[in-house]
This record gives structure tokens, sequence and C-alpha cells, in this order.
């Protein structure tokens, strides 16, 4: 079984930047895509960004691309998304998710393990 765990999410202004961090513990952190998700109110769950094994490959939904940076400490066990320039539209729901696989994709069904997520509030 592998746990994940986010944190960092918050309340923060139009333009404004923040940091998620997922700490994932159980089976084994080596070998695993780790993607970020994002469900708004009333929306389905969205692919943000991945980052695969060891952490040469990225990907990033359009929406975000440029404003967001995707990485991973294999020493840590912790993956980070770094969020820069945030925009109302990112309120949502962050979801750290692990694959049991070494490649990245922005499928949902992808990824088996899934943390419980944390909020992000942008305000205008």
């Amino acid at each position: 079984q592998v746990q994940l765990v986010e944190s960092g999410g918050g309340l923060v202004q139009a333009g404004g930047s923040l940091r998620l961090s997922c700490a994932v513990s159980g089976r084994t952190f080596s070998s695993r895509a780790v993607g970020w998700f994002r469900q708004a109110p009333g929306k389905e769950r969205e692919f943000v960004a991945a980052i695969g094994w060891p952490g040469v490959s990225t990907d990033y939904v359009d929406s975000v691309k440029g404003r967001v940076t995707i990485s991973r400490d294999n020493a840590k066990n912790t993956i980070a998304l770094q969020m820069n320039n945030l925009k109302p539209e990112d309120t949502a729901v962050y979801y750290c998710a692990a694959s049991e696989y070494t490649f990245t994709s922005t499928s949902a069904g992808h990824y088996k393990y899934w943390g419980q997520g944390t909020q992000v509030t942008v305000s205008s």
C-alpha cells in the first residue's frame, strides 16, 4: 500500500504563489510516476501535472504551463507543485496520486493511489 498526504494549500490572492507538497510513504516510492489533479466544485477531476521516474519527464495541462512546476525529491519521498501567478480559476481541491508505472499519463485511471486533497482558493 502507498499513502500520500498533501499539504500547502490555502487562500491566496490572484497573482500570488503557493507550493503544494505531497509526502509518499508505504511501498516503494521509486519507479512510480506521480501526478497532481484538481477538482473544482461542480466540475470533474482534472489533470494538472505529472512527473515520471526518476524525474526527467514532466507533463502539464495547457492552462498551467509557464505558471506551474512539478518536481520530486527522491531522497525525501516528496513531490512538490510550485504554482505561480495563480488565477481564480485555479481554485480547487488538489490531489496527489501515485502510479504503478514509471511513465506519466494525463488519465486519472493511470494512478492507483490517491491522497485526501488540499484546498487551494484564489481570490480575485
